[in-house]
């Protein structure tokens, strides 16, 4: 059986977004959770620390952990959930408080994460992040970063958000991702680095699959059926 898994929200984004998600890895056979999030719970991490968000995935893990008599869990990070993910597996001082979550992560999983950003809001986060944790940085945790390659960003077309995006997350907004976040930042040396065709950010795109779709889910869910057993 595969170990746990758990699933940590995006930017200002609910729990209950990713039930979905969570009711299709559990047909697959994998038993997943979502780290209990609301959306005003993100409100005060804006541009500041994210360490209520922080709290909230080490209690749920450790619940976890209890519930299923294992001494390891899956994490899955869409979005910012990616880079936050990766504070908490780290052992550095971040905002007086330590996590070590690497003892309890035997893979992570990026969805559409911006692992680094010229955006102000994450500019100071991300920095702690790649200066004390850079790349696969953990050789014990699997690091498996996915990509979306849905939207080529053009200024001055109906593709104007995405290059924005783009731009503000990389500085520039002609190249490809998946209409939020650009390839080039949504992979990690030293990772099982993937991109997938037509996939987009988030669900609601008049019905264009994202990296939650049934469909696409088996794309990069696999590794976890070849290894993790409890």
């Amino acid at each position: 059986m595969p170990l746990p898994t758990l699933i940590l929200p995006g930017y200002l984004a609910r729990s209950q977004d990713y039930y979905p998600l969570q009711q299709s890895l559990n047909e697959l056979g994998i038993p997943t959770r979502v780290v209990p999030i609301r959306k005003r719970d993100w409100l005060p991490t804006i541009g500041r620390s994210v360490t209520p968000i922080l709290k909230s995935i080490d209690q749920t893990v450790r619940a976890i952990l209890t519930e299923y008599g294992t001494n390891q869990v899956n994490l899955i990070g869409h979005s910012a959930g990616g880079w936050i993910a990766r504070i908490y597996l780290g052992e550095k001082s971040y905002d007086q408080q330590i996590w070590q979550g690497h003892r309890f992560v035997h893979t992570l999983i990026t969805l559409g994460t911006p692992h680094s950003s010229q955006e102000r809001w994450t500019r100071q986060n991300l920095a702690f992040v790649e200066e004390n944790y850079p790349g696969a940085f953990y050789p014990q945790v699997r690091y498996i970063c996915v990509a979306g390659k849905a939207v080529y960003g053009e200024k001055g077309t109906s593709n104007w958000f995405a290059y924005n995006s783009y731009r503000l997350t990389c500085g520039q907004g002609n190249t490809w991702g998946d209409g939020i976040t650009p390839i080039q930042v949504a992979h990690l040396p030293g990772a099982t680095n993937l991109t997938l065709e037509g996939v987009r950010h988030a669900p609601g795109n008049h019905g264009q699959p994202w990296y939650g779709s049934t469909e696409i889910i088996p794309n990069w869910i696999s590794p976890i059926f070849s290894h993790d057993i409890i």
